[in-house]
């Protein structure tokens, strides 16, 4: 839709009640349905609006309507790396009061949000916006691929040695190569999982210090080229996403895959279903913490998930607010969890997950460990330039070099951020 369109949503609602238009993106649409109608409210009623499925382009629909100063986009689910561009360029409300009190309490570990997912919606140290789910990435592995490598998975593992178990015992190793966001969530938890950053002093905006060249940027780019030169690395690997590795699990003797947490219950939706996994085979699968980039550095998880914003140019702002709070609550995040395995940002609704006995107990608390102890990419007014750079200069992962790409990524991304050099 173009921004000569942006007005037409723009709506009554029953009884000529103001509609506030809720973006979401495509995951958990049944729960975000039931729960437009249970926080609608005399005053309002809540319209969910279908954002599309890639980050890149929920980031582009959004940012063109906010950029028309668009009235109708009342509400957002924001990746978290949207929200520093959105709040710098005034396009989200300020999240004030006891809201933002628990956020800032949380970060430094004292809240009922998870740290991790608190320091996603943070900008310049204020709050704008309010966690709904915290993702994160686990390694997922058949048990008997691992027996079989001489892998204790009680212990953290490397990425060589994930890599080199997959390739001597005949499994593959799955993860996300296509040129697109995902790759660039890998990317930066083994540059950071190295002891590094691809850039930091990010409020520094054009100026901010660029860590690709560095020790910790080769230790990436390292275990890229190993798994793109290893009979591990999946046919697709340069075209991979989430969604096509997890059909490797139960071919031959399996693999090790990143992935999210909506893996566990994607494979227990298969148990006994037609073309489906036995019983058997979905107890051989495991879990474990994400690897480690180097062997005495612990890991940082990949931190994903999603945030609610409340748009700066609607007509009811308060109305909005006091719906974001609605849909963000511990009940919204127990069902997203239960129904869509979208795992919580708030340990109330961690605990009661737990108690559901839906998942296995000691899952569930890596998924919590993994939020809190994770790293985010990049809190950056630029992350779009930053992400489209690193795209260009690693992708394809069989192209990497641990001797090359970091520098020749790192003069890029200063040459793309300084307005030298075109994206």
């Amino acid at each position: 839709m173009t921004s000569l369109a942006l007005g037409t949503l723009v709506a009554c609602g029953s009884e000529g009640k103001p509609t506030l238009n809720w973006y979401v993106n495509p995951d958990g649409v049944p729960v975000f349905e039931r729960y437009a109608k249970e926080c609608s409210t005399d005053d309002y009623d809540l319209s969910v609006q279908l954002l599309p499925s890639s980050a890149t382009d929920q980031r582009t629909q959004l940012a063109r309507r906010l950029a028309a100063e668009d009235s109708s986009t009342d509400l957002m689910n924001l990746d978290p790396v949207f929200v520093a561009e959105f709040a710098n360029a005034g396009w989200l409300k300020e999240v004030t009061g006891e809201t933002a009190d628990k956020v800032n309490a949380s970060i430094e570990g004292d809240g009922e949000y998870l740290a991790g997912a608190a320091d996603t919606v943070t900008w310049e140290d204020k709050v704008y916006a309010i966690p709904l789910w915290a993702n994160t990435q686990v390694l997922w592995y058949r048990k008997s691929l691992a027996e079989a490598a001489g892998l204790d998975m009680t212990q953290p593992v490397t990425w060589d040695q994930v890599i080199d178990a997959a390739a001597d015992n005949g499994g593959t190793v799955g993860v996300q190569g296509n040129k697109y966001e995902a790759y660039v969530v890998w990317i930066n938890a083994l540059i950071q999982g190295a002891g590094g950053d691809i850039v930091s002093n990010t409020e520094a905006g054009r100026d901010a210090d660029i860590g690709l060249d560095s020790e910790a940027g080769r230790a990436a780019a390292a275990v890229i080229k190993k798994l793109a030169d290893s009979r591990a690395a999946q046919p697709d690997l340069s075209v991979s996403n989430e969604g096509t590795s997890l059909g490797q699990m139960y071919d031959g003797p399996g693999e090790f895959m990143v992935n999210w947490t909506f893996v566990y219950q994607n494979y227990a939706g298969l148990v006994g279903a037609p073309d489906g996994i036995t019983e058997e085979q979905f107890k051989d699968l495991g879990w474990a913490r994400y690897p480690r980039t180097v062997k005495d550095d612990p890991s940082r998880p990949p931190v994903g998930g999603i945030n609610i914003g409340v748009g700066a140019y609607g007509d009811h702002p308060d109305w909005a607010k006091e719906a974001a709070e609605c849909i963000t609550s511990v009940k919204v995040q127990v069902d997203l969890a239960l129904e869509a395995g979208l795992m919580p940002s708030t340990n109330a609704a961690y605990d009661q997950v737990k108690e559901s006995g839906d998942y296995p107990a000691d899952l569930i608390e890596l998924f919590r460990t993994s939020v809190d102890e994770g790293g985010t990419r990049p809190k950056s007014a630029f992350y779009a330039m930053i992400s489209s750079a690193l795209q260009a200069k690693w992708h394809s992962p069989r192209s990497v070099d641990p001797k090359s790409t970091p520098k020749d990524s790192a003069e890029y991304l200063k040459a793309v951020l300084e307005g030298k050099s075109l994206l």
